[in-house]
């Protein structure tokens, strides 16, 4: 018998329940004004579809920046956040702004902006993010660095950038994460550093942490961190799982290649319409799991796909059940 289980740590996570819900509010009770999104509110086609169809217009950042007047326009800031330079032309163009950074990001920004400033006045010192190259995210993080900080996706990109150059090892150095990333990823990526530094330093590891030249900042969302740990334990649970998050979401990389690590029978779609039949067994414990940016009612109706493209295979004759 199959069975189809539906995880309950998955879907929209707290930023961006809070800025699709202003953007519902803002729709729902407007008299025929347009919000525009400055990038997708969320990687998901399916959610993006339903949100265009209440009025939601999506910009990129070409569009935005051959604006001439925006006079009377509402602009939405994702969650995702924005450097200061946007809001700096959102100003000029006349747009209303309705901020929907989320709170962790906004804090992140912060924190990076604080020690920017701190190294400016001591004079020396550098800032790395752990994060993807081109991201929303990152990039309103840079931009809290007047475009300084060295951004790097994973350990071979930090060895590369310290061959460079672009990476010092003799000045003081502080690491923030984009706050969807692995945390174990994050964690390696920072040992390896440290012991660059220390070697380089001429120090044992212990030795060096007492220098104080290297600050690693926890800075990857506690929510996100928790569903790394729940999401394994769900794909270990589970004969086989479909995960369900848009391709250009990161955050959906990231926790699909997690699930693909400890399940290898995981498979990575958009919509329910590309499920295949042939991806099954008879008696098959389904798991259906997706990212920060994936809608429950979309984890709902992979789930009675599943079943309904199940139940008419002439060998199976057992029934079917959502857990």
């Amino acid at each position: 018998m199959i069975t189809v289980d539906i995880d309950k740590n998955s879907g929209f996570c707290a930023g961006v329940i809070r800025a699709i819900g202003k953007a519902e509010e803002f729709l729902d009770n407007s008299d025929d004004r347009r919000l525009y999104s400055l990038g997708a509110i969320v990687h998901n086609d399916s959610e993006l579809e339903r949100l265009s169809g209440k009025g939601l217009v999506t910009i990129d950042k070409e569009d935005f920046d051959e604006m001439v007047s925006a006079e009377g326009e509402v602009l939405l800031i994702r969650a995702h956040g924005e450097p200061p330079q946007t809001y700096e032309r959102a100003d000029t163009l006349g747009f209303q702004v309705i901020d929907c950074t989320c709170p962790v990001v906004l804090k992140l920004q912060q924190r990076i902006k604080e020690a920017y400033v701190r190294q400016q006045k001591e004079g020396s010192g550098q800032i790395i993010i752990f994060g993807k190259i081109g991201h929303a995210e990152v990039l309103g993080l840079i931009g809290q660095t007047d475009g300084t900080a060295i951004v790097v996706e994973d350990v071979l990109m930090l060895e590369e950038a310290v061959e460079d150059g672009m990476i010092r090892l003799d000045v003081s150095t502080e690491v923030f994460s984009q706050t969807t990333k692995s945390p174990a990823e994050y964690k390696n990526l920072c040992a390896r550093l440290e012991e660059k530094m220390a070697r380089y330093n001429e120090l044992s590891v212990e030795r060096f942490k007492g220098r104080q030249m290297l600050s690693v900042h926890d800075t990857i969302c506690s929510q996100v961190a928790t569903r790394h740990e729940r999401l394994s334990r769900f794909a270990l649970e589970h004969d086989m799982i479909i995960f369900v998050a848009g391709k250009a979401s990161s955050n959906g990389k990231v926790l699909c290649d997690l699930c693909k690590s400890l399940n290898i029978r995981t498979y990575h779609i958009d919509s329910p319409a590309e499920i295949k039949r042939e991806w099954f067994r008879a008696d098959d414990k389904v798991g259906i799991c997706g990212a920060t940016s994936t809608p429950k009612w979309l984890l709902e109706e992979t789930a009675e796909h599943v079943l309904e493209l199940n139940k008419f295979v002439p060998e199976w004759e057992e029934t079917f059940k959502i857990l």
